[in-house]
């Protein structure tokens, strides 16, 4: 496209080799379109750099050309590079992005919604972190709704991850690497605090710890409200003021683990000599950590893609049955679990 001509839908239909309806249906996710066909038009917008007229679509149908995306915490790396996802993605379908921090009150989450029943948004992607709180009732099952992260109920479509699987894998991990004293900074299963990506990421540490014959020891189980790198921080200052001797830490996110090294560091506890560290999310930051993090690595591309597609698709067929996409992992491994460690002890 030459000069500040705008592209058009049918521009887009060219570049890909595709009719302007099959464009249109990649926009709107008024129908079906196959995988390779999609990809292949998003391609095409991205290089023509085609947006949507969203005030000509809202004229046609009534809707605003907005979606709101609320997550309980926008200050960490994690929520950053999802946001950032989700907008590439939520543009591409010709939807503007309201963005929206719950904090952990369930109070919030039932003002999101209601937003999305008066229609005030034309669909909603939420986070929400415990299930006993959710704010979601029979009445919602035909509201435009996706759920991310581990909190899925049958009322609304979800997109999520298996965190027992990835918490399970990366402490097998660690036992492989000779670890026996295993702490959790992020675990939680009790504490009016925990989250449900805590209780399945902690469950995930025990059936490996059960699967090798090794003790889970509460003493070596920390969390704190911030899942931060300063709660992670903080967190570790508590393992070690226990004095209960471990040999590796097992992070629930990228975040906390930097904590964690942080604090781990600043005691000459070495890593991975001393105590292994491992992170959960492979965010940016877990590449130029010291040592680079080992972590569980989501696709966030995936993710955000699947959430929107969702909501495309809810937006468009609101009676259609509720679905729920797990998307996959795998074990990135580096620096800091690159030995067989000594562990830690008080004396030491």
């Amino acid at each position: 496209m030459g000069g500040s001509t705008r592209a058009t839908m049918r521009d887009v239909a060219t570049l890909a080799g595709v009719s302007a309806k099959t464009v249109s249906n990649v926009v709107t996710g008024a129908a079906f379109v196959r995988e390779d066909t999609r990809e292949r038009v998003e391609a095409a917008m991205r290089r023509l750099d085609f947006v949507p007229n969203l005030s000509a679509r809202s004229l046609r149908n009534g809707r605003s050309g907005v979606i709101a995306v609320a997550l309980p915490f926008l200050a960490t790396s994690f929520s950053a590079e999802l946001l950032d996802h989700i907008v590439q993605a939520a543009r591409i379908k010709g939807f503007a992005v309201q963005i929206e921090q719950t904090g952990s009150e369930p109070r919030r989450e039932r003002e999101l919604l209601s937003r999305a029943r008066a229609h005030l948004v034309d669909g909603l992607i939420l986070n929400p972190i415990r299930l006993e709180d959710s704010a979601l009732t029979d009445d919602d099952r035909q509201l435009p709704v996706v759920l991310i992260g581990e909190v899925e109920q049958n009322l609304a479509d979800h997109v999520g991850i298996d965190s027992v699987a990835g918490a399970a894998e990366m402490t097998r991990h660690v036992i492989e690497r000779g670890a026996r004293r295993i702490a959790v900074v992020g675990g939680d299963d009790q504490h009016a605090i925990a989250t449900a990506t805590s209780r399945l990421r902690l469950q995930g540490v025990r059936l490996a710890l059960a699967e090798a014959g090794l003790p889970a020891d509460p003493r070596l189980t920390a969390n704190h409200a911030d899942w931060t790198i300063a709660g992670g921080a903080e967190a570790t200052v508590q393992l070690l003021s226990r004095g209960v001797p471990f040999d590796a830490v097992i992070g629930f996110t990228d975040s906390l683990a930097t904590g964690a090294l942080h604090v781990l560091h600043a005691r000459g506890i070495r890593v991975p000599d001393d105590v292994l560290v491992t992170g959960f999310d492979d965010v940016e930051l877990s590449r130029y950590t010291d040592p680079a993090l080992s972590t569980v690595r989501i696709d966030r591309a995936v993710f955000a893609g699947s959430a929107v597609d969702l909501l495309a698709e809810r937006i468009a067929d609101p009676s259609g049955t509720s679905r729920s996409i797990t998307v996959p992992h795998r074990l990135v491994l580096r620096d800091s679990t690159d030995a067989a460690p000594r562990g830690w002890t008080p004396a030491s």
